[in-house]
């Protein structure tokens, strides 16, 4: 599994990158998380509201998420 947090490096991308990677470690995934900050590979995935989440070349969500709702992407 890929996992991308899509941002530009501000607060909300950094807070979204480390709950990912909390929850990834939590649930024991097999799972690859890079953090995607170039504007130009973001703009492939025409998202318009960042921080984003990518999980395998999909956008599964967009804004600020809690570890609940990561979780819950990421099992689903």
């Amino acid at each position: 599994m890929e996992i991308k947090v899509l941002g530009t490096g501000c607060a909300s991308c950094k807070a979204l990158y480390t709950a990912t990677e909390q929850v990834v470690s939590r649930l024991g995934l097999n799972a690859t998380l890079v953090k995607e900050e170039d504007l130009s590979k973001i703009m492939e995935y025409n998202v318009m509201t960042l921080p984003a989440l990518v999980v395998d070349g999909k956008v599964v969500g967009k804004g600020n998420l809690s570890a609940k709702e990561i979780e819950k992407l990421l099992t689903e």
